[in-house]
């Protein structure tokens, strides 16, 4: 069961579904999660596939479009404010504290690519999430500021913060946002250096496998210096205590974010190494985490 529901974030209008549990009963009281999409995604793609399948497994999820993006208000459109985002999932929480058959001491926090490090964000300092789990999970400012792991020398981060200083001046007089791709958008863009994560990027987000219109795939230039501003892993030993589960593809480009989240943490942990395609057990484990 999928109810179309809203919440805001500081007066802002936040769309999201809500996924009840086979044979839901408002009498009864259910543990809870609060879903984060990936940077570029929507409600109803990959998030939204994964909270039908742990509703199933008796949890109340609620998965939203973020501030500025899909369904959701907010200008500029499809802005990328990871303080933003990480404020979402906080008023996510405060939604579901608001429903009588959720169990508010048993919510958790989970997240898919960049939503999955706003999950692991979040759950450092908001501590009515009692456990977290990220699925290929990507600390938006650590890959802002490397290649996979790999620092980007400074200089040319700081050619791209003078690049988009110099877009918010144009913006501010009267020009366009520019947009960049999340993952290439044509076919034709991609070549035999693109990585293998952008390759199959394209293959969901761009065509009808997993494509939605309120996704375009793009984001404003102007989002850039908030990304490098952000970081994730310098909390993580102190305050990430809640039980913490890690989900990556054993040749996933972005294994190694979930390496070094596992190393940092000093909690209760498990990184789960997909060697093939085992969806379901991963959806147990966070079934254990939670309860």
């Amino acid at each position: 069961m999928i109810q179309p529901v809203a919440f805001t974030n500081k007066a802002i209008r936040i769309s999201a579904h809500l996924h009840l549990p086979d044979g839901f009963r408002e009498d009864k009281k259910y543990p809870a999660l609060v879903g984060i999409h990936p940077m570029g995604g929507v409600k109803e793609q990959t998030i939204g596939l994964y909270a039908k399948r742990l509703a199933a497994l008796g949890f109340v999820v609620v998965v939203y479009d973020s501030t500025h993006q899909g369904e959701s208000g907010g200008e500029p459109r499809l802005l990328e404010d990871p303080t933003i985002r990480v404020e979402d999932a906080r008023c996510a929480a405060d939604f579901l504290t608001t429903l009588p058959y959720v169990d508010d001491t048993r919510m958790g926090v989970f997240g898919i690519c960049a939503g999955g490090g706003y999950a692991l964000s979040v759950a450092q300092t908001e501590r009515r999430f009692k456990a977290v789990a990220g699925v290929s999970a990507t600390p938006m400012g650590e890959a802002a500021r490397s290649m996979f792991g790999q620092p980007i020398p400074t200089a040319e981060l700081i050619k791209t913060l003078e690049a988009a200083a110099s877009q918010r001046t144009a913006e501010a007089r009267g020009e366009k946002p520019v947009l960049l791709p999340t993952v290439p958008v044509r076919l034709e863009d991609i070549n035999e250096n693109t990585p293998t994560m952008m390759r199959e990027g394209h293959d969901y987000y761009h065509t009808p496998r997993g494509q939605h219109p309120n996704a375009p795939g793009l984001f404003p230039m102007s989002s850039m210096d908030k990304m490098l501003a952000f970081s994730v892993f310098p909390l993580i030993p102190g305050l990430l205590t809640q039980p913490l589960l890690l989900v990556v593809g054993s040749i996933a480009d972005t294994k190694i974010f979930s390496d070094q989240a596992y190393a940092l943490s000093n909690g209760p942990k498990e990184l789960f190494v997909l060697m093939g395609p085992r969806t379901s057990t991963c959806m147990t484990s966070l079934n254990t985490w939670i309860r």
